[in-house]
């Protein structure tokens, strides 16, 4: 059996990493593309973005999409608004991401509607987004990093934490519990205590 290839893996990665692309980050990488963020010339924005991007599983669309007012800071909350049919939920909003909030909002001079502003004082772009994601990606040594990554590694850290696939769902906003089993096939860990 020496051409037989071993599975075992670490805690973020798939039990079938050996046979398919991987289109999750870990949690030592999204810490390491957090830490990148923060060095750009936007770091507080960016830093921002790319975090709720992954604590909310949040779509391109959905990000540039957010309001001020889908914000509530006295009761840590956040409104998020799926689209493509998804389920609109209100989440809790936890300690770090609170304070990157409160950061960006003390920075900003404006009264735009939006969380997410250009330094021209418009929503971002898709592309805005694509390209802020990319530059950290590079920063942070990480290869092909792009923003539907972030949805997919917030799903597979749920289901990585042992969560129920149901409440995953509705945290993502799935309809259809097909598109959320996508993340059971996580860690190998999940096997270690069956027998």
């Amino acid at each position: 059996m020496p051409n037989r290839r071993s599975v075992k893996s670490g805690d973020d990665r798939a039990t079938d990493a050996h046979v398919r692309s991987r289109d999750y980050l870990g949690q030592p990488d999204i810490d390491r593309l957090l830490a990148s963020a923060k060095k750009g010339r936007h770091g507080v924005r960016d830093h921002l973005l790319i975090l709720m991007m992954f604590r909310h599983g949040l779509r391109v669309s959905e990000v540039i999409a957010l309001r001020r007012q889908d914000v509530d800071l006295a009761q840590s909350r956040i409104w998020v608004a799926r689209l493509k049919n998804g389920l609109s939920v209100e989440q809790p909003v936890a300690g770090e991401e609170l304070r990157a909030i409160k950061r960006w909002l003390a920075r900003r001079e404006d009264a735009l509607p939006w969380l997410f502003v250009s330094e021209r004082k418009q929503p971002l772009t898709r592309q805005a987004v694509n390209y802020i994601l990319g530059s950290a990606g590079t920063r942070a040594g990480l290869e092909r990093v792009h923003p539907h990554m972030l949805r997919h590694s917030c799903g597979f850290a749920l289901a990585n934490k042992g969560h129920d696939l149901r409440v995953i769902q509705d945290y993502l906003g799935h309809r259809d519990p097909r598109h959320t089993a996508h993340y059971t096939r996580t860690a190998a860990h999940r096997f270690n205590d069956l027998w």
